[in-house]
Order: structure tokens, then sequence, then C-alpha cells
């Protein structure tokens, strides 16, 4: 348990946080409207749903306010780099800003049935009650106020169904529109359709503005009601209900006059606004951005259909680490992709690889391909900051990329040979360990002349030992396993041509971790991974297996990229 809190205790107290105000606006909306005497007539009618229904209310309404916060990635960058507060704790925070989008994303599905479910019997009761002939009090208070504006009851015929209510009315109808948006923003975003169908989750996660139109309109009618003040003071619940069922025609007591109810005034704009002002912000800011020139200065084919595109945009600075948006009008005028820059900040242009994965990207590398004359043109957004902008920020680090997730380190890497370069003192890393898993031998190309680059200037540098780099290839037939045989005792290796050799198969992550922690026993070393989840897992669990709560031993904190 301690070694998991070196790494997630400030995650577990934000989630806490988060679980504790939602459980709070639960039960103090649900006792408050099971309870108030304002909604002592409501409830005779609709029963406990009439509570169930406002508590989910108050909760779906600070999700909404919350869903589009861990999405505005400009504000996420300001927080990260120009904050002066903004320790290490609050940065890693930052980086799980799209689980905390998924985990209110699910929250707001979950309350959205429960909302649903109330109102769909609170419709049933108020259907009953107006149907009813007897003198019950449900039946009695449904029939008072046809007429006028101060009715309880929002069916005022016999003929009105439930599902007339739900699709004519304004409560009913965008309560239908925002439900199904919801319903296929959640659906589309699953992992098998982010990675295998991508343009359905792009277009289907825009009808989040149709989500929040229905939410901000959704209480604008107040079908829900509760007795008014200046009622409440004529005719107070607790002394006249009784005699509502009772009373004759030549009452004349002083609760003969029949209660009157007024609507609960919608709330919803109040919790989204400033966020939706917020994101429209973040929103102009970033297509401002995205439309400055972009000029393509070099295109690189790669083995194993990789392309290279090279590019310089005026006003353009970047960190290590960071990612951006690109958009090809091309081929959609609407689609932005997520990409992790591979060049150095020292560099006076910026570069991204793209791997052939969709059709997006099959699509963008045949047009750059098959250009003669003109460069197709380029729009890009950001740069955005991401979990390995701290990596220079520990004196150890240990960098973990699988396949095309070897980007984000090809940045740090460029950088750090630059930093030798320029014998920078200010270097504040002692030690960096790279583990980069293949599937193939083609993918080792792609930056094979930087490592051996970096291989020759540590080595001039005199700090050879800075750089431990380990290169695993987790696919392989017999012809390459027979060729590495033929040339084990050669001084560089046969599948890359560098001083290490490549290993076949994959780390053994405790061994790797028990021996970091034996070569740096008081050490923060900082892990960083851009790789799939299970990966991921493996590394988590080492990260809390070798940590310790000890100031004076190792401790390994854990990144992950996340676009």
């Amino acid at each position: 348990m301690g070694n998991w809190l070196v790494n997630h205790w400030f995650s577990a107290t934000v989630l806490a946080a988060w679980l504790g105000i939602n459980i709070f606006l639960f039960t103090y909306y649900f006792l408050y409207f099971d309870q108030d005497e304002r909604y002592f007539y409501t409830r005779a009618i609709l029963g406990s749903a009439l509570a169930w229904a406002r508590a989910s209310a108050k909760c779906l309404n600070f999700n909404s306010m919350l869903i589009l916060l861990p999405i505005c990635r400009n504000l996420l960058s300001f927080l990260r780099g120009t904050c002066s507060c903004c320790r290490r704790t609050l940065r890693k925070q930052l980086d799980h800003n799209l689980t905390f989008h998924k985990l209110v994303a699910y929250a707001l599905a979950l309350l959205t049935a429960v909302h649903t479910i109330a109102h769909l019997f609170n419709l049933e009761r108020y259907n009953h009650g107006q149907q009813a002939t007897d003198r019950s009090l449900p039946a009695v208070l449904s029939k008072m106020h046809l007429q006028g504006s101060k009715w309880l009851n929002p069916i005022h015929s016999n003929q009105t169904t439930v599902e007339y209510v739900a699709f004519t009315t304004i409560p009913g109808l965008t309560g239908v529109i925002i439900t199904l948006a919801l319903i296929l923003m959640v659906t589309s975003s699953t992992e098998f359709i982010r990675r295998n169908y991508f343009e359905v989750f792009w277009y289907t996660h825009h009808l989040f503005i149709i989500y929040f139109a229905g939410l901000v309109i959704h209480g604008i009618a107040g079908l829900v009601r509760g007795q008014t003040e200046e009622s409440m003071e004529e005719v107070h619940p607790h002394r006249c209900a009784l005699n509502l069922t009772l009373r004759d025609k030549n009452c004349s007591h002083d609760c003969c006059k029949d209660p009157e109810f007024g609507s609960i005034p919608a709330e919803s704009w109040k919790w989204v606004l400033a966020p939706v002002l917020l994101y429209i912000f973040e929103r102009i800011l970033r297509v401002w951005r995205a439309r400055q020139k972009v000029v393509v200065t070099k295109v690189i084919m790669h083995p194993a259909r990789v392309l290279e595109l090279q590019m310089q945009k005026k006003g353009f600075r970047m960190e290590v680490g960071q990612y951006i948006f690109v958009n090809c009008p091309a081929i959609s005028l609407l689609e932005w992709h997520p990409f992790t820059l591979t060049s150095a900040p020292e560099e006076d242009f910026f570069s991204i690889h793209i791997r052939a994965a969709g059709d997006w990207t099959e699509r963008l590398i045949d047009t750059f391909q098959q250009q003669k004359l003109e460069m197709p043109r380029i729009e890009v957004d950001g740069p955005f900051g991401t979990a390995s902008e701290d990596v220079f920020q520990y004196e150890v680090a240990m960098l973990v990329g699988a396949g095309i997730g070897v980007t984000p380190f090809a940045s740090i890497l460029k950088s750090i040979w630059y930093k030798f370069q320029q014998a920078d003192q200010a270097l504040k890393t002692k030690k960096i360990y790279f583990y980069w898993l293949c599937r193939d031998t083609g993918a080792f190309a792609w930056f094979n002349d930087l490592l051996a680059s970096l291989e020759q200037k540590m080595a001039e540098s005199g700090k050879a030992d800075f750089l431990t780099y380990r290169l695993f290839l987790t696919g392989w037939d017999t012809s390459i396993a027979n060729n590495v045989a033929l040339r084990f005792d050669t001084a560089t290796d046969t599948v890359t041509g560098l001083r290490h050799k490549t290993i076949f198969g994959r780390p053994m992550w405790n061994s790797e971790f028990a021996a970091v922690a034996a070569a740096h026993p008081r050490s923060v070393v900082g892990v960083f991974l851009c790789g799939p989840a299970a990966l991921a897992k493996s590394l988590q669990k080492s990260c809390h297996q070798h940590s310790s709560l000890d100031p004076r031993k190792v401790k390994f904190y854990f990144n992950k990229e996340n676009f």
C-alpha cells in the first residue's frame, strides 16, 4: 500500500474529493426534495421519484461543469508550463486529464439513467393522478388550476399519454435528445472504435454541442413544481392538506383556498456557463493558431511505412515530448489527429513521424508520396504539454517506447545531444535508461542515426555511461535468428549496426527495475512510457514494487503519454 501511495496519493485525493462532492450533492438534494414542505403536494403525486430525479439532476449539472475542463488543452499546458505553483505532483495529475474526462463521462451516463428512469415514473404518476376520478389527494391536486399557470400536474387532459408529454414538451424532447447524444458519444468512445474507426469517434463526439444546448434549455418549462411561498403562508400543507380531500363547495374556513404552485427555476446554465465560455475561448484560440501558415520543408519516407514531416511555422516554440494536432484539408477539413513531436527545441524546425494506422494516416502518406510539384497544405495546432516534458526534472529517467511510441523520446534524445554539444551545465539529469520495443527490424531504422550520434558524442565528452539503451525485438523469424547467431562475435549489432546488441524477446521488468534501484539507491527515478495499456500496467506494477516511502530510499514515479 505504501509503495502505491508514492505514485497515486494525489490522484486518490482528487478522486475522493470528486466522489465526496457527488455524494454530498446527491444526499443533500435527495433529503431536501424528500422532506421540504414546499414539495409536500408534489410528493403526494410523485412519491420518492421526485427526490431521485432532482438529486441526480444536481449531480448531472456538477459533472457537466467538469466534463470540458480536462480537454481544455491550452489551459492544461499553461498550468503545466507557466504556473509557479504547479509542482511535480500536480503536473502528474494533469497527465490524467483524459482518464478524469472518461470518469466524469461514465458518471454522466449513470446519472442520466437514474434521472430518466425517475422521470418516467414521475410521468406515469402524473398521468395516473390526472386519470383518477376519486377524491384522493393526487386526484384533487391534478385537477387544480388547469386553466391558469399555477397548476401542479403538467398533464391536463385524460387523453394525454406519457409518450405525448415526453416528445412534445421542452423538458421531454430535450431530455430524449440529450440522452441519445450521450449514448452515441459514450459508445463511440470505446477503445475498439477509437482505434479502428477514429472518424466515427471524432464526429460523434461533436454532439457535445447538442448536449450542452439541450441541457441549458431542458429545465426552462419547469414541469416539476412546488408550492409558492405566498401560498405556503395562506394554506400550509401541514394545516390544510387533509381538508383538500374532505371540503365541500360551501367551505368557509381558512383552508378553503386552493394551494398555488410555481416552477423550479432552471439552473443548469449557471453550472455550465463558465466552462463553456472557457472552452469556446479555447477553440477560438486553437482555430486562430491553426490558420497560421505551415511550411513543410522536408518529407522523408522511412521503412515500415513511416512518414517523417519536417515543418516550420512562425512563432512556433516547443519543449521536449510535446505533441501537436495535424489537419490536412486535402483529406478532411474537420479531422485533427495528435502526433508527438520528434524534433528537439534546439532545432530550427519541428518534425513528426506518422505510421500508417487507419484510413486518415494511410491517405496522408499516399498524398505525400504522390505529390509532384506542390506540397499538400498542412495545418498545425499546438504544441501541447505531456508527461515527457518533466524528464529533465529527474536525476534518473527510464524511457520506454513501444514501436512508434518512441517518438517523444526521440525529441528528448535529440535535445540531450544538443545539450552535450553546448556543454549545458544546467542539466539536472545524470542518467537515462532507454528501452525500445519493436515487432520488426525495419522500425529500428527510424532513429539508428540518432542513437549512433549520441553514442559517439557521449564517448567524446567522457560521459559514455550517461545513456544506457536496450533495444528489444519482439517479433522475428528463423532467418534473422540464424544471421545473428553467425555474427554474434562482431563488435556491432547485426540488426541495428549499433554497439549495444539487440535483445530478442521482451524485457524482464522486475530485473530492470531492481538493477536501476541498486545503481541509484537514493534517487527519484522518473519512468516515462509511450505505449499500450498492457505495458503501462506492467510498468506501474514494477514502480509500486520497487518504490519506498522512506525518503532515503529510491522512488519510481510513473508517467504515461495521453492524447
